[in-house]
């Protein structure tokens, strides 16, 4: 009888949970709870509760715990073959915190059937909201912290990333600062991912290193807790964190509520959770160097695989920890799909004529060059938003279609380079990886190939790897990522976009230009 392993993915407005059976490289079945439309009396928007301060964007816990509930219930009702499961483990939405009294472990070794997982644990939080990554209120504890550790250059280079206010160390200290009270009767620190983790185990869970590493609090290359940035953010922080475990800890059996209720096996295994982003790595099947991805989202994200740990010394990249041991880089440009719709809708196209206009202009757009800051960027940092054109007529909209997209890959590129290596294939996700045009551009631009893959959820399909590699590595048996991942990567040729060596070659000059007018800018 074949093993079976379940992925999780716990992000901002649904719960996707995802079966595959290895041996036979397939995605076995998949089910998802939205979140708003499913448990309406929690009161989210989009997976969010609303807040009269935009910065402030909290979610409720115990949704997340009754989603839980809710997706295994569906699986079971579906016929999903949950009594084949061995392992199981899970993705989070990275740096969301999630803070318990301490009375918080002895509810989760006590999970009751007829209460549920939220009646369960329901008064056992110090904090009944979680702040989660979208959260932009931390401006001032970012600064608080980079000053007493040095600069935020010296921040990145100790815990992977400088300060930045969707991570936890920041809003740990917010609490801290904000609820004094609250936060001395807080005995457990979770994060997202380590929380769900907790409920299966039913017992607190540690923080893998992937996860670990979006906090602000870990030492990125001794994957320990750091000192100094624990001290920087709270007082007698490290007796309220869980310890740092390596991504592929099997944990234990899950609790026997899972059997009782959802007909999961006894001795299926539960493995760390990790993040969404070190997830999507193992999903993408980014698990050896030259391997990267762009994800084109609302935000565009540049990812990929590292060998060896070095951060971004202007301090504007991330380094997380990968599922493999290894490292992740990543980089995130907030003016992503939301620079090419102002373009679009600017000049009255839709995507279709969008298209067209990037067929009916030249690579290199003749040198009309483009900083598309509709709002202000991550990468550069840019605090104020404004459109800057050279040689650009704003009211020629092909032209502007072009540099838009043409901008947004230059961008990836140049600050990018920080990583150490080229990619020799880019992996392009999101909504605009379907537009075969712009993944020309982003082709020539990069000058590799570039390939969609036409699998969905990226996150928890690395989860339910992760589950998969980890389980065998314990069990002792020979599973490498290469193997285990090749056959659930599905290429869609009809999206595939090679390079062409003369729009390649236009691309190296431009750079140049494209480099030294975003420094005249940013100066």
């Amino acid at each position: 009888m074949p093993r079976y392993f379940l992925g999780l993915d716990s992000s901002t407005q649904s719960l996707t949970a995802l079966i595959i059976d290895p041996a036979a490289g397939s995605v076995v079945h998949e089910t998802t709870v939205v979140y708003d439309r499913e448990l309406p009396r929690y009161g989210t928007r989009h997976g969010v509760l609303p807040d009269a301060d935009p910065r402030v964007v909290h979610a409720p816990p115990l949704m997340w715990a009754e989603a839980l509930d809710l997706v295994f219930r569906r699986l079971h009702d579906e016929g999903a073959p949950l009594d084949r499961i061995a392992a199981v483990s899970g993705s989070g939405q990275q740096h969301g915190s999630v803070y318990g009294s301490e009375r918080f472990p002895e509810a989760l070794n006590g999970l009751d059937r007829q209460r549920g997982l939220a009646g369960s644990i329901s008064g056992t939080l110090s904090r009944t909201t979680a702040p989660v990554w979208m959260d932009s209120s931390t401006a001032a504890e970012c600064e608080e912290i980079t000053r007493a550790l040095g600069g935020a250059a010296a921040v990145a280079e100790a815990t992977g990333s400088a300060a930045f206010e969707r991570f936890t160390g920041p809003q740990i200290r917010r609490f801290h600062k904000t609820d004094p009270e609250a936060y001395e009767k807080t005995a457990h620190i979770a994060l997202v991912s380590s929380f769900m983790a907790s409920l299966l185990l039913g017992r607190p869970a540690p923080i893998d290193h992937g996860d670990g590493a979006g906090m602000n609090l870990m030492d990125i290359r001794q994957r320990r807790w750091h000192g100094k940035a624990l001290a920087a953010t709270a007082p007698d922080l490290e007796r309220k964190l869980p310890p740092l475990t390596p991504p592929d800890a099997v944990l234990g059996p899950v609790h026997p509520y899972f059997s009782r209720t959802a007909g999961l096996p006894s001795d299926a295994q539960v493995v760390a959770w990790s993040g969404d982003n070190p997830c999507s790595l193992a999903g993408l099947g980014l698990v050896e160097t030259g391997r990267h991805a762009v994800s084109c989202g609302t935000s565009d994200t540049y990812f990929g695989f590292m060998p060896e740990c070095h951060t971004d010394p202007r301090a504007e990249g991330h380094i997380f920890g990968a599922p493999t041991g290894d490292y992740m880089s990543l980089i995130c440009f907030k003016n992503g799909s939301l620079a090419r719709e102002r373009v679009r809708d600017a000049f009255g196209y839709d995507w279709e004529a969008f298209s067209a206009a990037l067929r009916r202009t030249p690579p290199g757009n003749h040198g009309r060059i483009m900083l598309p800051y509709f709002e202000p960027e991550i990468v550069p940092r840019v605090a104020g938003a404004g459109i800057r054109r050279k040689g650009l007529d704003e009211n020629d909209a092909d032209a502007n279609c072009r540099a838009v997209v043409e901008a947004q890959m230059m961008s990836m590129r140049l600050h990018s380079a920080w990583m150490g290596s080229r990619p020799r294939e880019l992996y392009a996700t999101g909504g605009a990886s379907a537009n075969r045009e712009i993944l020309q551009v982003m082709a020539d631009v990069h000058g590799c190939l570039v390939t969609r893959f036409r699998a969905g959820n990226s996150a928890a399909l690395g989860a339910a790897l992760r589950g998969a590699h980890a389980f065998a590595a314990a069990s002792g048996e020979a599973c490498d990522w290469q193997t285990l991942t090749a056959p659930f990567l599905d290429p869609d040729p009809e999206l595939a976009a090679n390079p062409r060596p003369e729009s390649a070659a236009v691309y190296e000059d431009l750079i140049r230009a494209y480099a030294d007018f975003e420094q005249e800018a940013l100066a």
